[in-house]
């Protein structure tokens, strides 16, 4: 054989694999912010392949996107060749019809032919295949040729913390990285790891003189997310501030799941009057969130911080039926639950009470053109990253977390049990209400309301 094609004999790979030209319109795909199952089906490959492709690329494509110039042969000109091939045409005659030289052609049918039977044959995957694993470059990656590299590298984005002495810091015991994005209510990696970027840049302070010891934090970040790196170990990714395993490409990034949230609904489009909590009967939302998908529904008046709080039990069948994606939302949160939950709470309130509520940018009120419909109160949302724009429920919600501690779970208190808490908070004196609580404060709303709405009548 090495005589025949003029190189080494190469193992058979079977099936030739999905074709690099095909990955790259995979990874174009995930570029538009496409997941990898649908990247995966816009280009006509598995799901399966897919998923390994973003899996062992770390998330981010270590190739150039853009295809490989004219200087070499492309797939679609291997197949003319074939063709042209099977159909007895010579050299110089491919080499004419495809424009490429004649030597080219030669070479081409003689390096990449296949050689199954002891003799040449040339098929235009097979000849792809060995092209681009011919066209790899082995580059030793520097955290592996380089050991004390290797060594001062992983110690400090591991948190190896040491005493004055050189003896290591014990510290907590910390559950087995399990590979998988953001462990859930679990204890990270020392706070004492240094970022990929804080490695690279010390490296010159810390060794000036050597130039060997220099690597940028985007090789320390490779070498953590791409899996035939394995120059670091894997599970040093639960060590980085995000704690992902996998990276998130940008276009993917600035997707939010915000369809919900349309123009006319923005906290900009809310009346004026709501800002100088001049006029009763605007509120603001959200949820307090628990251990097991748990949460509470929180509701505040504006003016008078009186508080309801929204009792969201678990639907029939979760923790029964397998959680499956996109299905029902059974954690008792869900667009449907939450619209109806807010509305009958809301419908126990007088009219004058229900002019407008402010809520997160959470999918839990996606319905809120229909509870609009049901309650009358027209519905608004804040700014991305602006919990500032509603302090007052962010302030209660502060409040109840001495009622409701993080990291516990919520789906335990009943309906009762928040109506006592709620009613506690709206029993305490306060400060912004000239040290008069919430519910004497509505009363006086109330009060005033009928007054106004009698002096109008007569």
């Amino acid at each position: 054989m090495k005589e025949l094609t003029g190189r080494s004999p190469m193992k058979s790979p079977g099936k030739p694999s999905l074709r690099r030209d095909v990955e790259r319109l995979f990874w174009r795909e995930v570029a538009k912010g496409l997941s990898s199952e649908d990247a995966a089906a816009a280009v006509g490959v598995s799901p399966a392949a897919g998923t390994r492709w973003f899996r062992e690329r770390g998330g981010m494509p270590t190739f150039l996107i853009n295809p490989i110039t004219g200087r070499y042969l492309s797939f679609e000109e291997r197949e003319v060749i074939a063709l042209l091939k099977a159909q007895g045409a010579g050299v110089r005659e491919i080499a004419r019809q495809t424009g490429r030289d004649a030597s080219t052609i030669s070479r081409e049918l003689r390096r990449n032919a296949a050689t199954r039977g002891g003799k040449l044959d040339y098929r235009a995957s097979v000849a792809q295949w060995k092209a681009e694993l011919m066209a790899r470059r082995p580059k030793t990656a520097k955290l592996v040729a380089n050991e004390q590299l290797h060594d001062y590298v992983q110690q400090r984005l591991s948190g190896q913390v040491r005493h004055a002495d050189g003896t290591p810091v014990t510290g907590p015991q910390t559950a087995t990285w399990k590979g998988r994005n953001k462990p859930h209510r679990q204890d990270r990696r020392w706070a004492q790891a240094w970022s990929p970027e804080q490695i690279s840049n010390r490296l010159k302070l810390d060794f000036p003189d050597d130039e060997s010891m220099r690597i940028s934090h985007e090789a320390i970040y490779q070498a953590l997310f791409v899996q035939s790196r394995g120059a670091l170990q894997r599970e040093l990714v639960a060590c980085l501030r995000t704690g992902r395993a996998l990276r998130v490409p940008r276009s993917r990034a600035r997707q939010r799941a915000g369809g919900h949230v349309t123009p006319e609904v923005m906290i900009s489009e809310r009346p004026a009057e709501v800002e100088d909590r001049a006029v009763p009967g605007h509120w603001e939302g959200d949820l307090i969130i628990g251990t097991d998908r748990s949460a509470i529904g929180t509701i505040v008046e504006r003016v008078t911080r009186f508080t309801m709080l929204i009792h969201l039990p678990r639907m029939d069948g979760y923790g029964i039926e397998p959680r499956t994606k996109n299905g029902p939302a059974l954690a008792g949160y869900g667009a449907e639950a939450m619209r109806d939950a807010v509305a009958a709470q809301m419908t126990t309130l007088p009219e004058q009470l229900r002019c407008s509520l402010t809520w997160d940018r959470g999918k839990e009120l996606a319905q809120h053109a229909q509870l609009k419909i049901d309650t009358g109160i027209s519905v608004y949302f804040a700014d991305p990253h602006s919990p500032w724009q509603r302090g007052t429920n962010e302030n209660t919600n502060g409040l109840l977390r001495q009622y409701f501690p993080k990291g516990t779970d919520l789906s335990r208190w009943s309906d009762q049990d928040l109506q006592a808490v709620a009613a506690a908070l709206n029993g305490r004196p306060r400060k912004t209400l000239g040290w008069k609580t919430p519910a004497e404060s509505l009363d006086d709303q109330l009060a005033s309301l009928q007054r106004d709405g009698v002096a109008t009548t007569g």
